[in-house]
């Protein structure tokens, strides 16, 4: 399914938006870097296609020539059950884009992303979002819009920790502690929690940056604006995604915080081998 609608990145643009009459004080060769950066042309060639939904997602595969392997589908045969599943996010782009089109494709699309709102800005992912904002007035909304998710039909995929993997004191490269929403919610509507371990890892780059805006306490990720450069670079590339054994909500019980259970769930995605 493909929708010509679907507009392309615009860099210009968004910096007359966001800047107003400063935009003409920005000098043209930031602009043209920061094009260079997002590898602006590249993006917008796919972008022009026009798929949508899990389209999009197996569609950008094939574009960036990567392979990946999977294991552990046969632990989701069971039809009746609603899944909510949880993994790791060492990526911040083709691990998301990859899980869509694995569970996509298991689930005849009935699958939807709980995401930051910042995604929906790419048409081709739209349906398959439920857009969330934390931050300024959308934030009201912010339990309506995960409690009508997770009380949706649709099997939920969540990056729990929020943000991309960073580089620990230990040099591991691991997530940062997951947020207990998807075990409250999903002890909440009955799902069944899935482990998945997606492994692979960014350049050396991204996490010197990363660790430099932490030390220098910067409240903007500037770590964020290398994401797509990172794309770019993982074209021709090999993944491993390993999906874990479903677990029973009723396994959440009160002998542990839903936030000791995040970190066990969390730390059984890193088990799986």
């Amino acid at each position: 399914m493909q929708d010509n609608t679907i507009s392309e990145i615009d860099l210009d643009q968004i910096v007359r938006s966001r800047a107003g009459k400063k935009a003409k004080y920005v000098p043209k060769w930031v602009i043209s870097g920061l094009k260079r950066l997002i590898h602006q042309d590249f993006i917008n060639e796919f972008l022009r296609r026009g798929y949508v939904g899990v389209d999009f997602c197996e569609e950008c595969i094939h574009y960036l020539d990567v392979k990946i392997k999977v294991k552990g589908l046969e632990h989701l045969s069971d039809d009746s059950r609603k899944y909510t599943f949880v993994s790791n996010h060492p990526l911040g782009a083709i691990d998301g884009v990859t899980l869509g089109m694995i569970l996509g494709r298991k689930f005849n699309g009935n699958v939807k992303y709980l995401v930051n709102d910042l995604l929906m800005n790419l048409k081709g992912l739209a349906p398959l979002c439920i857009p969330i904002n934390k931050i300024g007035k959308q934030a009201r909304n912010f339990p309506q819009v995960v409690e009508a998710g997770f009380q949706s039909d649709s099997h939920i995929i969540m990056f729990p920790a929020g943000l991309c993997s960073r580089k620990n004191d230990e040099g591991q490269i691991r997530d940062i502690p997951w947020k207990k929403t998807f075990i409250t919610k999903s002890i909440e509507t009955q799902r069944w929690v899935v482990p998945i371990h997606f492994i692979g890892q960014n350049s050396p780059r991204f996490y010197r940056i990363a660790r430099l805006c932490k030390k220098l306490g910067l409240k903007f990720n500037f770590a964020m604006l290398l994401l797509p450069d990172e794309m770019y670079k993982s074209q021709h590339g090999s993944y491993e995604v390993i999906i874990g054994e479903p677990i029973s909500w009723e396994k959440f019980d009160r002998s542990k915080s839903p936030a000791q259970w995040a970190e066990y769930v969390q730390n059984e995605v890193y088990k799986l081998k």
